[in-house]
């Protein structure tokens, strides 16, 4: 069973909001905080599943003896791919995990760029966020 994170979270009042938007309600951070452990649980078992059969991969390929060039460079891609979502898998959970620290430390919802809030719909869409709007734009521009 995963850990849920609950405890050790402050109150939604003491969270930042932007300018015009209503405070944080508990059932509003309630709901961030289930979606949250919902994606840490999925994340955990895909990396289980992936490493599973990364380990597989790796332990099958053995010298290549016997294979033709066409089965060795599918396996080899076969590999990259593993890696490749075990990577992307490992970064989505230590986002989840930086934003259960936020919500513990009262930084939850403050750009990391700017300093300025997120914004409760973005974060309410997207709760592993860091960025407000107009950082990620800047950051995806370069």
């Amino acid at each position: 069973m995963v850990k849920k994170a609950t405890t050790g979270v402050i109150s939604p009042e003491s969270l930042k909001v932007k300018d015009g938007e209503d405070p944080w309600t508990q059932e509003e951070l309630d709901e961030v905080i289930a979606e949250l452990n919902e994606a840490r649980t999925h994340s955990l078992e895909v990396l289980a599943a992936q490493e599973a059969e990364l380990s597989g991969l790796m332990r099958d390929s053995g010298d290549g003896a016997g294979q033709d060039q066409a089965d060795m460079g599918a396996t080899s891609f076969e590999r990259d791919h593993e890696l490749t979502v075990v990577n992307s898998e490992r970064d989505k959970l230590a986002q989840i995990e930086r934003a259960f620290a936020y919500l513990t430390d009262g930084t939850y919802g403050i750009c990391e760029s700017c300093g300025e809030p997120i914004g409760k719909m973005r974060l309410m869409a997207f709760p592993r966020a860091t960025l407000c709007m107009t950082c990620k734009q800047r950051e995806e521009r370069r």
